[in-house]
């Protein structure tokens, strides 16, 4: 029975090296897959991991039809044996149901990937309606760290390495530069709802202490 998975974590727990993974291990046994990404950090029409990997992609748009568009690539003579779709949290929830239907209608496995709630620890709509849908959730078992060490399990959106909670859901940023114009950092749930980046918290151990130390002669 063909399968629509989500695969879900946070930010920077190796999604996109997964679906690379997922790519390669079929591809090698002589399967093509059609491979579906948006707003990924190498650019359109790229699906990348931070560990340099790349392959190419098709970039999904407002007005993708996943069913209609992999529909036409059979009807045209190509072939498809399963479907990656990354960066699924950025896909619309009628989007989602398209891929529901490339399972059950074209007896296709789809593999989802995507982070499930956003920098204010809200779901995303894709995310939700794969949460609702899909027939089995996979947790991501790379650990994401906080700068405590804790598991993370939120994203946070920085600007100039402080957390921000207001903003447009959608603003293409990457952990590798948290401290960029607009970057992001996994925290734990305790520093998150702290709003303590590890920009802040470095500041915090430099501040001086508030009570002076006498010097024992």
């Amino acid at each position: 029975m063909s399968e629509l998975v989500f695969f879900s974590g946070t930010m920077d727990c190796g999604k996109s090296t997964l679906a690379l993974q997922i790519e390669h291990n079929r591809s090698a046994r002589g399967l093509q897959g059609m491979i579906y990404v948006r707003n990924d950090r190498a650019g359109a029409g790229k699906l990348s991991s931070r560990l340099g990997l790349v392959t190419e992609a098709v970039e999904v748009a407002d007005d993708t039809d996943f069913f209609a568009h992999i529909v036409g690539h059979l009807s045209s003579g190509g072939r498809v044996d399963y479907v990656i779709a990354d960066e699924a949290q950025f896909l619309a929830p009628e989007q989602i149901d398209q891929l529901a239907r490339v399972v059950d209608d074209l007896d296709l496995d789809v593999y989802a990937f995507g982070i499930t709630t956003d920098f204010r620890s809200k779901l995303f709509p894709g995310s939700q309606r794969l949460v609702e849908l899909a027939d089995r959730i996979e947790v991501l078992q790379v650990e994401a760290l906080c700068w405590c060490g804790a598991r993370a399990t939120h994203n946070a959106r920085t600007v100039g390495g402080v957390m921000v909670t207001e903003g447009a859901q959608v603003v293409v940023g990457d952990v590798d530069d948290p401290q960029a114009a607009v970057g992001y950092e996994v925290l734990c749930r305790r520093h998150h709802r702290r709003r303590q980046t590890s920009a802040t918290a470095h500041a915090a151990a430099l501040s001086p202490d508030v009570l002076p130390v006498d010097a024992v002669s």
